[in-house]
């Protein structure tokens, strides 16, 4: 078994004397097979760093044991998709777990999702997918619908289509946040969000007029902003927030990339950030720890996210015909005091 070619079943059983019927039973410890004769082929094959060929796997069985996620690049912009690394990890583990390999379909902003989502069927190289990022009427939930490819999506969708999905509860995060500033006599509050037909910046649209609502104060629409999740974006938002004539005495943050943001545009200002403005976000990372500002944060364990959206898939593999898993996740709130 010499040479850069990937080693396969013959060669085995060639170097051991064996047939590869028997060489094949062996690896899978069929119980027809002599234990000693099992030990020797696993001991040969890790040798020779034989795995089995995905591919033929999926020819022969219908299945790869791989799951796929589909991760959207919200922007080509550095630390943009901050959030996803724990995610990921959390996916990863999840995915070894329980046998499978895990398969990351990084997408582009200006990518046809649905074509790459077309690939992954007709490849036949996945046996479930996991998409994020959902948007109002998002065309991917009936487009995997009709493929019959498990699914399993990370947020809730308008599509009326019943589903498995892992979500994070924005609508009471961002209610929280507003309800707590406005308790505290705050009436110009200045809210993040992603874009228009992204869910969760409707879910948490939806959660900050409730809690205005409730305590009878008008949302004032020109503090709310829209843009990318990153911290040139956020600079420039809240930059141009803090210059009205009646500037905001809150900002509540998309995420810590939004914060990061926020503090720059506060000391540039010469503004204290948390004292003369006070400061909320979501934080999947931890960094608003080191920032030495004080934040009400909200955090949320995106490996614990990650960990939830496989085996939600992994379930609908093994369970088709059992009804919709509906996950929602509530994270918790923490006041840092920042000194």
């Amino acid at each position: 078994m010499t040479g850069r070619s990937r080693p396969n079943l013959k060669q085995i059983a060639s170097a051991l004397g064996l047939s590869v019927t028997t060489v094949s039973r062996a690896l899978k410890d069929g119980p027809e097979v002599h234990p000693e004769t099992i030990a020797r082929v696993k001991a040969a094959a890790l040798a020779a760093g034989y795995s089995p060929n995905p591919h033929g796997l999926a020819l022969r069985t219908g299945r790869s044991n791989t799951l796929t996620v589909v991760l959207p690049l919200e922007t080509n912009a550095y630390l943009a998709d901050i959030a996803k690394v724990p995610l990921i990890e959390g996916m990863t583990l999840a995915a070894r777990q329980a046998g499978y390999t895990l398969s990351i379909c990084s997408v582009g902003p200006d990518e046809d999702q649905l074509e790459v989502l077309r690939r992954l069927r007709l490849s036949g190289g996945t046996d479930g997918v996991i998409v994020t990022r959902i948007v109002a009427d998002d065309p991917r939930i009936a487009f995997l619908r009709e493929q019959d490819l498990p699914y399993v999506t990370f947020g809730r969708s308008d599509s009326g289509i019943d589903h498995d999905y892992v979500d994070i509860d924005n609508e009471a995060m961002c209610y929280h946040a507003a309800a707590t500033l406005l308790a505290q006599g705050h009436r110009r509050i200045a809210l993040q969000l992603l874009s228009r037909d992204d869910l969760i910046g409707v879910a948490r649209a939806h959660g900050f007029a409730r809690a205005h609502a409730e305590a009878d104060i008008p949302v004032l629409d020109r503090l709310i902003g829209y843009g990318h999740f990153t911290m040139g974006e956020s600079e420039a938002l809240f930059t141009r927030l803090l210059s009205e004539t009646d500037p905001p005495t809150a900002l509540i943050c998309a995420n810590e990339l939004g914060l990061l943001g926020a503090v720059s545009a506060l000391r540039k200002r010469s503004l204290v950030p948390g004292r003369d403005v006070a400061l909320v976000t979501r934080d999947t990372s931890h960094m608003s720890r080191y920032l030495a500002v004080p934040v009400l944060v909200h955090f949320v364990d995106m490996a614990e996210v990650g960990q939830a959206l496989i085996n939600t898939l992994v379930k609908r593999l093994t369970s088709p015909s059992n009804a919709p898993i509906r996950l929602l996740l509530h994270g918790g709130f923490e006041q840092l005091s920042g000194y």
